[in-house]
């Protein structure tokens, strides 16, 4: 059963239809990639909002992304808040990391995701807290990072294998 959206922050992201629900006196969002219902945070609209973005504008296959993937780096046990996989051998190709909307997008972010992606290796990086975003693609080969104008579109992502 879906109830009145609580007051959260407008994002700049295209609006999509979010399902909820009220346990606990507390509101849970339904994760459409994880097919359940996850408590509603900050940085929790903004990864529903942005996964609806990359699945439903940029077309991303839904069956090729997943949230919370955990990654020992370190040998601590970290968590990628959302990540594309490669359709042939599942390596990864892209990770995101989210932020609430009052979080400023600074260096420590980019550090927290490039911590991930010195285990997972992905060809590109993408970082949001609904209102900036940021998307760089890895040129391992040259070991160079360049940032892009926009977050690409699947077919963009080029036929790396």
């Amino acid at each position: 059963m879906s109830h009145q959206l609580p007051a959260m922050q407008p994002l700049n992201l295209p609006s999509c239809a979010l399902r909820t629900q009220q346990r606990d006196g507390q509101t849970y969002i339904y994760d459409f990639l994880r097919r359940r219902h996850v408590r509603l945070t900050p940085e929790e609209w903004v990864r529903q909002h942005f996964t609806h973005f990359l699945v439903h504008h940029k077309h991303y296959p839904a069956a090729l992304l997943a949230n919370e993937v955990t990654v020992d780096v370190c040998g601590v046990a970290r968590r990628c808040d959302s990540v594309l996989y490669h359709p042939k051998g599942g390596r990864p190709r892209v990770i995101v990391e989210y932020k609430a909307p009052h979080v400023a997008i600074t260096q420590a972010v980019f550090q927290q995701i490039y911590a991930y992606n010195s285990v997972l290796r992905a060809d590109y990086l993408m970082v949001s807290n609904g209102l900036t975003h940021f998307c760089c693609r890895v040129d391992y080969r040259l070991m160079k990072v360049g940032f892009l104008q926009d977050i690409p579109r699947y077919e963009e992502l080029g036929g790396q294998s």
